[in-house]
């Protein structure tokens, strides 16, 4: 497997959803990421460092550079537990819990984050309050997203052979017939 290739795709990707987006500084951006599905296996079957590692290559460094709160969804195996800066957990007020992830407890991406957030923790959950993110390979992270999720549409759709959803999140519009929005909800579209 070429893993610059993964960095590479993982980058356009971000890349991708970063400039479509509206987001704020200090926002969260959740990242769910099956290893074993970017080498070609069925989700938690084949762990992989190496991958994980090309992967948060690309996704660290972006999300970090954007103003960005970097979460990681852990497996079911520690109950999707979050990895994430404790900066974040504080701000979000966010409940820590005690456990860390492993490559088969949590997975190798999770793992990665763990060893690369600075001063890290985990949290049992960012209580649906994420801004935007990347599901790489059916991990499921719409949970940890604000309503309402929007889908981001690119002509890539894979990273190795992981297929990958891109998802921001809009203000609910309320309201009956005679309800008007303003501009910049529009622009969440």
């Amino acid at each position: 497997m070429d893993y610059s290739e993964l960095t590479r795709q993982a980058a356009e990707a971000v890349d991708h959803l970063l400039a479509s987006a509206q987001y704020r500084e200090g926002d969260i951006f959740i990242v769910g990421c099956s290893t074993s599905e970017i080498t070609g296996h069925r989700i938690g079957s084949a762990s992989s460092q190496e991958a994980a590692k090309a992967v948060m290559d690309a996704i660290l460094s972006r999300v970090t550079e954007a103003g960005l709160y970097l979460a990681v969804q852990g497996c079911e195996h520690i109950n999707r537990a979050i990895c994430t800066s404790r900066a974040c957990m504080e701000r979000y007020r966010l409940q820590e819990v005690w456990v860390r992830p492993w490559l088969h407890a949590g997975g190798a991406f999770a793992t990665e984050a763990f060893s690369r957030i600075p001063d890290r923790v985990m949290v049992e959950d960012v209580a649906a309050q994420a801004a935007l993110g990347i599901d790489i390979g059916g991990t499921l992270i719409g949970m940890h997203l604000h309503p309402v999720v929007v889908p981001v549409h690119t002509e890539q759709r894979k990273i190795g052979e992981a297929s990958f959803i891109l998802a921001k999140t809009r203000p609910k519009y309320v309201g009956g017939p005679r309800a008007q929005y303003h501009e910049d909800a529009q622009a969440h579209k």
